[in-house]
């Protein structure tokens, strides 16, 4: 017997008991009991009426049909609340508030951190950390060279792709270039870890990773050089320190006849081109002239 047959007897009272354990077990007997609860109390002579079926029954198609809209609709909104749920969840755990600091070539800039630490970025370098509970975890991420002043507080690590630099309140430099890895105490205690190699610094020591070797040494001044826009280095193959004049000018520079190994001692100021120029070439017996495109080109001996 179909539904609709089924609705009749119901209405009319005259479901078997078989039959009546069927229709209530249907889904949408709770809405017929309704509309019926709902009709009784309505005048009796409406009752006596003979089309009182026929008027239910249109009641009824109406709602049902707004009720299979809502049939359909409802896995939308599951979906909806879904996507709703996902992205609450995201942004409550992922979405850490990350911090990004990059300076351009040939700038510097100083980022105070959420515990007032201090970070000197160099040219062409970047720091990125999350503001996410900070206080208990002083960490961030550095490419390329900064000078931190660090305020008192929980350990403080600087995560560089060759080594990570910890300290707690101290006063300290890393620069992390390829393969140049280098970090300098000027006040506290530093430890720095890369690979297999761990060491504790205390202020005036230096430490270096060059083309994977390792090496220390004692730095004499109370900040980096390059923090006074002086670029200062000691037995530093010579194509690192190309690389240093190119983001503190944004220039092009180029060797030909160089071994670009060579050692070199030395610095150059950050004011004029020319003058760094005639620093870095000078001590080590070279030449240079710039070309059309205002590209330099170093030269060495052509023997």
């Amino acid at each position: 017997m179909d539904k609709e047959d089924l609705l009749k007897k119901w209405l009319n009272d005259e479901l078997t008991p078989a039959e009546k354990r069927v229709f209530e077990q249907d889904g949408d007997f709770t809405f017929h009991q309704t509309i019926v609860d709902s009709a009784k109390q309505f005048k009796a002579s409406n009752f006596s009426k003979p089309e009182t079926f026929k008027d239910l029954e249109s009641v009824y198609q109406v709602k049902k049909s707004k009720t299979i809209l809502l049939d359909w609709f409802k896995p939308l909104l599951k979906i909806a609340s879904v996507v709703v749920i996902t992205l609450g969840i995201y942004f409550a755990f992922f979405n850490t508030n990350i911090i990004v600091e990059k300076t351009l070539v040939g700038q510097h800039t100083t980022i105070e951190l959420p515990d007032h630490s201090k970070v000197t970025l160099n040219a062409d370098s970047e720091i990125e950390y999350s503001q996410v509970n900070w206080s208990d975890n002083r960490r961030l991420n550095l490419d390329g060279e900064a000078y931190f002043k660090v305020a008192k507080g929980r350990i403080f690590d600087v995560v560089t792709k060759q080594g990570v630099v910890t300290v707690v309140g101290t006063e300290f430099n890393v620069n992390q270039r390829d393969d140049y890895f280098e970090v300098q105490c000027y006040e506290g205690v530093v430890k720095v870890t890369s690979g297999d190699v761990s060491k504790t610094l205390l202020a005036g020591d230096t430490y270096r990773l060059l083309n994977k070797e390792f090496s220390q040494d004692k730095v004499s001044e109370l900040s980096p050089q390059w923090t006074q826009n002086i670029s200062t280095f000691k037995a530093i193959p010579f194509k690192d320190v190309i690389a240093e004049l190119q983001r503190q000018y944004d220039v092009k520079i180029s060797v030909e006849h160089l071994d670009s190994e060579r050692l070199f001692t030395g610095g150059f100021m950050h004011e004029n081109i020319e003058n760094a120029i005639i620093s870095i070439t000078q001590p080590m017996g070279l030449s240079y002239k710039t070309n059309a495109s205002n590209d330099i080109i170093i030269y060495g001996d052509k023997k």
